[in-house]
């Protein structure tokens, strides 16, 4: 790597040129020390860079962001009243920090986690901080996530935070700032892992010779942390999710699947003697800690918000009694309020007898006479904002402004308001970001960048999670570092001298091991299971009757030929509209197969998200060009296959745990009732010629018709094969025999050698078509057949899901 002129004092002549690149404007801050010498770690990454050249290096890049795709990492962006799914925004050049510097930023953070816990606990305890006059009433009092309700309720593990997040920021004279605490539901470590995995993923010859230390031993520090407090009571340990919609939703599926932890949404959870159950296949089980992933306020509709639809009513008295440990615990988000930021400093000398070893933004609280003269004397250099929200000042750019910004007409507004209301409003120094590479387009540039770490309650204190996340921003302005404004984030890697551990979540030696039952699976889980697999067995019947449609239009190019009429009509009963070379009625049905698979996410493999996001987008590609005929019969061709690629990696990758019973159930009900449906339609005394033909090709069975059938025996042996078969995997006699195993295996299935509703059901169907006579199968007896198969599945979801 050539660089020239490193010291600050000498800015280079022109733009340098790092790793093949232009490097705009200049160098950027973390590279280079007060000093102005080259940080730990740049100079190799750098000299690795151009090692590597910019075709190559593109290249790598290339293959992290097409790894993320693949993974389907997403960040929900909100725009108004709609949302959409954002690909993750990976900045590929890693955020490099040593290990003396981390060693500081994390005896810190420790500290700052020890006090917020002091603070929060006198809140809603003592309250011997307001009566000493250490902290404003009306900062509490009037913050609206101060939660009465929990006033005096003490948390069952004895403390309020477990897992935090801390904003930084490096200032002018190389030092890291705290810019802002994250206690409410600290977002962020999921993807911190995928981008850590991303970039290595494109680095990793380099990754390995860096001495980059390992994130794996803090997430199993946690892990184990929380299973062994649940392990006391005997309870469950769980990640509540607001749900599918919430713009971090890839994340918590994403940490329950790494971590082994089940995802609940508050329909999930009902409270029952003042303990929280969780709604399974096999009945309540006790939920032990609760791993919270939605704003306190939302958590009880009962006690606390009460238009809140994500909640459980009943969690506040569940907390009281003792039962559930919630991870952090509600009303801590009180400790992310902008003006408590004033009164920090104060608090640590008072509590902790020492001053905060990482400081903080300079904040001034406006409700005091003194520190309100203030911020209007120097209002043109102040960040004015509201006191008592939570988020960060360039993060909340349309109520947060610089005083300078202004015009002489809305300085004069704004200190009016602030004269008059001054308790509703914060002045914090400007922030000034320090800038780190970033690569774009080819070249490297100097942008914003900010720095979130986490910090684990442990059985051996807090553990400072050794990386994070780094924000930078989409272009100069620090504004636009948040994520919802384009902003992007790097991996962090901590650089230490020596090799470092090689850890993973795997067992260590003389763990116990522990193995969850089958009934751990959540009922709402089961029936999106069942309901993915319906969806994707109603996917390729539509498909085959629409190629085997298609087909014959392609040979007569007549759509009025009698069969293709009959045909057409027959589609027409489930929304499919034959016009259309990709009908609508199609795409529906792979996208409902799509949202429920999403609404599992923790429980699907990546493997199979990928086979049926593919299939959903190559669906969609179709839909924009292919015509009726020859176009769609080899489209249909093309879905069949990627169909029956999805269903071959689920049913042999699947293990067989009582979700893979539940998904297999949705594949054969759909399957038996389609069968049975298409095998009326094209029996009956109305069907045209060719019409056995088609169902024949449409039930997969042509071969093997004429293997076993030495004479047409018209639709008899059609009937006989598609219906009452029981070595053919798809006749109906076959799905009812599966059904009949898969639901004897449920919990519940067979109880003192009684079979279960459904389990007397579908015996009774299974019975009744292994001594019925292909004669006596006419249409009407065959859509009998399929309501009944149909009246199966409410009975399973009446024994499971309701």
């Amino acid at each position: 790597m050539e660089m020239r002129n490193q010291k600050r004092g000498k800015p280079p002549a022109g733009p340098s040129l790092i790793a093949g690149y232009r490097l705009l404007p200049g160098v950027p801050d973390e590279m280079i020390d007060p000093a102005g010498n080259l940080r730990p770690g740049w100079a190799e990454l750098m000299a690795a860079f151009d090692k590597l050249g910019p075709a190559e290096l593109a290249s790598r890049f290339e293959r992290a962001d097409q790894y993320l795709r693949d993974a389907g990492v997403f960040y929900r962006t909100y725009d108004g009243t709609e949302s959409k799914e954002r690909d993750w925004p990976l900045a590929h050049v890693p955020l490099l920090i040593g290990e003396a510097d981390w060693a500081q930023i994390s005896a810190g953070l420790v500290q700052r986690a020890e006090l917020l816990e002091t603070v929060i606990a006198d809140v809603y305890g003592d309250n011997t901080l307001v009566q000493q006059g250490l902290l404003p009433p009306e900062l509490v009092a009037r913050n609206s996530e101060f939660l009465r309700p929990l006033v005096g309720v003490k948390p069952t593990s004895g403390h309020y935070l477990h897992f935090c997040a801390f904003e930084l920021g490096r200032g002018p004279d190389g030092a890291w700032w705290v810019l802002g605490d994250r206690t409410q539901a600290p977002s962020g470590a999921g993807f911190a892992l995928e981008n850590r995995v991303a970039t290595t993923r494109a680095l990793s010859d380099i990754y390995s010779d860096m001495n980059v230390q390992r994130l794996a031993g803090f997430f199993r520090s946690f892990r184990d942390t929380l299973f062994a407090d649940a392990r006391r009571d005997g309870g469950r340990v769980a990640i509540l999710t607001p749900g599918q919609l919430n713009e971090t939703y890839f994340e918590h599926a994403y940490i329950a699947r790494y971590l082994g932890l089940m995802l609940l949404e508050g329909e999930d959870l009902v409270v029952e003697d003042g303990k929280v159950m969780v709604r399974t296949v096999s009945g309540l089980k006790q939920i032990s800690a609760l791993w919270r992933r939605m704003d306190a306020s939302f958590v009880d509709p009962l006690e606390l918000r009460y238009d809140s639809r994500i909640g459980t009513p009943g969690m506040v008295d569940a907390l009281r009694h003792g039962s559930i440990s919630m991870i952090n615990g509600l009303g801590s988000g009180l400790l992310e309020t902008r003006a408590l930021a004033a009164f920090l400093p104060r608090l640590a000398k008072k509590l902790l007898g020492t001053k905060l070893l990482l400081p903080e933004i300079a904040t001034w609280w406006c409700g005091q006479p003194g520190e309100q003269r203030h911020v209007l004397d120097n209002f043109d250099n102040m960040m004015i904002g509201p006191a008592f929200t939570t988020s960060l000042p360039f993060d909340d750019q349309r109520t947060t402004t610089l005083g300078s910004d202004l015009d002489a007409a809305e300085k004069a507004a704004l200190k009016q308001r602030i004269c008059a209301d001054g308790a509703n409003f914060v002045g914090q120094e400007r922030v000034q970001l320090s800038t780190a590479p970033v690569y774009v387009e080819g070249r490297l540039e100097a942008r914003p960048i900010t720095l979130r770490v986490y910090a684990a309650r442990t059985q051996d204190g807090w553990t400072i999670m050794p990386g994070g996340f780094a924000r930078v921003g989409s272009s100069t302005d620090a504004s636009a570092i948040a994520m919802q404004r384009g902003g992007q984030a790097a991996d962090v890697w901590v650089i230490s001298s020596s090799p470092v551990e090689q850890v993973s979540l795997l067992p260590q030696d003389g763990q116990k091991l522990v193995r969850n039952s089958p009934g751990s699976l959540p009922s709402r889980a089961a029936d999106n299971l069942i309901w993915l697999g319906r969806y994707a067995e109603r996917c390729e019947a539509t498909v085959r009757i629409l190629r085997a449609y298609n087909a014959r239009l392609a040979e007569l190019s007549h759509p009025e030929m009698p069969l293709l009429r009959h045909c057409a009509k027959f589609l027409e009963t489930i929304d499919v509209d034959v016009a259309e070379g990709m009908p609508a009625g199609l795409l529906a049905s792979i996208d409902s197969a799509v949202r429920s698979a999403g609404q599992i996410r923790d429980r699907f493999s990546p493997d199979g998200w990928l086979a049926l996001n593919d299939l959903q987008k190559t669906a969609q590609r179709f839909a924009k060009r292919v015509q009726p005929g020859d176009d769609a019969t080899r489209a249909m061709t093309v879905l069949l296959r990627k169909l029956a690629g999805f269903s071959g990696l689920v049913h042999e990758n699947m293990y067989r745990f009582a979700g893979w019973r539940f998904l297999e159930l949705g594949r054969r009900l759909e399957r038996a009732v389609q069968i049975a449906r298409t095998t009326a339609w094209l029996t009956g005394k109305d069907a045209p010629d060719g019409s056995i033909e088609m169902l024949l090709e449409i039930g997969d069975s042509v071969m093997t018709h004429r293997r076993r059938y030495s004479v047409m025996a018209g639709a008899q042996s059609a009937i006989d094969l598609l219906a009452l078969d029981p070595l053919n995997p798809r006749s109906v006699l076959f799905q009812l025999t599966e059904l009949r195993a898969q639901i004897a295996k449920l919990p519940g299935g067979v109880e003192d050698g009684q079979l279960s509703a459904a389990g007397r059901a579908a015996l009774r169907i299974q019975s009744d078509l292994r001594i019925v006579d292909p004669a006596d199968m006419t249409p009407e007896r065959l859509n009998k057949l399929a309501a009944d198969i149909g009246i199966l599945s409410s009975l399973v979801a009446a024994a499971y899901f309701v």
